[in-house]
């Protein structure tokens, strides 16, 4: 499935970045709101997930991700979210960058985490002159009552700690992760089109620093011919695969108890 240079490099590598999309958590049975069948109520979710939806209908925007977090409250990280964590626990260094806001990797055990468009069981303050607006909590009541909450500390509207179109990433998640591709030495890319930016700049820029990019995702992207390998398989097959032919071991299941990440 992979080469053997592409198995060696990973062995060796001494900084290891990874990206991945919505096709990994898809593996999952997360949603991805896009494309036929994708309604919500008859309303395109993707209609509800922005600040002037919000400011037009906080409650059904918050009904919204109330039913999201009980789609998401049973499923479990897949195999491929366990083989990356298993690659940072012996990688010398590490850094996840991800599109997902479902909060897996994090459950699967990675730890060096960035959720480049946040994270669905976090809330924050809409209040921009309140701490609270600056200070996201982790929340994971399933369903959040009462709609819409309100911030405990100025009463002002809580929302979903996720970047809604129209927003702006985090300054300081873009340059962390842009750092992380500047400085690699070896990137997986897996479960993204490559079609989004800024995040489809990162193979490219790791590309140009002298990286070793791996692709993993079922279907062709608009990266794949510009990468040093692409491998055409769901992540949950492929990456443990790769993890186990350089590390040895099993990569497909949660970490043994007192390992790294547990």
């Amino acid at each position: 499935m992979f080469s053997r240079e592409a198995v060696e490099r990973l062995r060796r590598a001494r900084s290891v970045a990874v990206l991945t999309g919505a096709g990994v958590s898809a593996e999952s049975g997360v949603p991805t709101f896009r494309g036929a069948g994708g309604l919500w109520r008859s309303h395109n979710p993707l209609t509800l997930a922005s600040v002037q939806a919000f400011a037009r209908d906080p409650k059904l925007v918050w009904e919204f991700y109330n039913w999201r977090r009980e789609v998401l409250a049973p499923l479990k990280p897949n195999p491929g979210h366990y083989a990356l964590a298993a690659i940072e626990a012996r990688a010398p260094r590490f850094t996840l960058v991800t599109q997902n806001v479902d909060n897996l990797h994090r459950a699967a055990g990675s730890a060096n985490l960035i959720e480049l468009h946040g994270n669905l069981w976090r809330v924050r303050c809409s209040n921009m002159d309140c701490g609270e607006a600056f200070l996201p909590r982790e929340d994971r009541r399933v369903p959040i009552e009462p709609l819409p909450p309100v911030c405990g500390r100025c009463g002002s509207l809580l929302r979903p700690h996720i970047v809604w179109f129209g927003e702006m990433l985090d300054p300081e998640n873009l340059r962390s992760a842009a750092l992380a591709a500047k400085e690699c030495d070896y990137m997986i890319v897996a479960g993204t089109s490559g079609a989004v930016q800024p995040a489809a700049s990162m193979p490219l820029a790791a590309m140009r620093a002298g990286a070793y990019v791996v692709e993993v995702n079922p279907e062709p992207t608009e990266l794949s011919g510009l990468l040093s390998e692409c491998v055409q398989a769901p992540s949950g097959q492929a990456l443990p695969r790769l993890a186990e032919a350089a590390f040895g071991g099993s990569a497909s299941s949660p970490p043994r108890a007192g390992s790294r990440g547990g």
